[in-house]
């Protein structure tokens, strides 16, 4: 580097060199970053997980209205019933923030094997139908 240029070709190679020099360095660099990222995954998943007792998802109205009516039954009234006031009051919180934030990523999954169990009950009817019909036309008839 300390080295004087005194052509305009070795100008062009000493940029060539550092060119190279560079993109080596990025990616070096990228590979680093991803070394981080792959270390600190355990964190991340821990500080999700506490995200999830700590904030409430407010995208399932419905949902959330009717696991923090099953909160408060079991968890309040039933399992608590005895404890103290403020665990009483702390632990129904973070479980109503738990359970929002659980039925909100379980929610499809739910709603396709409830409408997978509704159609294949309904398919199940129309198959024994069709097998009752399959057993008429097989069957003889005695003219």
């Amino acid at each position: 580097m300390n080295k004087s240029i005194t052509t305009y070709q070795e100008l062009i190679e000493e940029k060539q060199k550092l060119e190279v020099l560079l993109k080596a360095q990025k990616e070096l660099i990228r590979y680093d970053v991803q070394e981080l990222k792959l270390q600190f995954k355990p964190v991340t998943d821990v500080l999700a997980n506490i995200k999830k007792f700590t904030t409430r998802d407010k995208t399932e109205i419905l949902l959330n209205i009717g696991s923090d009516i099953a909160v408060n039954t079991l968890i309040k009234k039933v399992l608590l019933g005895r404890a103290g006031w403020l665990t009483r009051l702390i632990i129904p919180y973070f479980m109503k923030n738990f359970t929002s934030n659980v039925l909100a990523e379980q929610k499809d999954k739910w709603l396709e094997k409830l409408s997978h169990w509704l159609h294949r009950n309904k398919n199940g009817k129309q198959k024994e139908k069709e097998k009752e019909k399959e057993e008429e036309e097989e069957q003889p008839s005695e003219d």
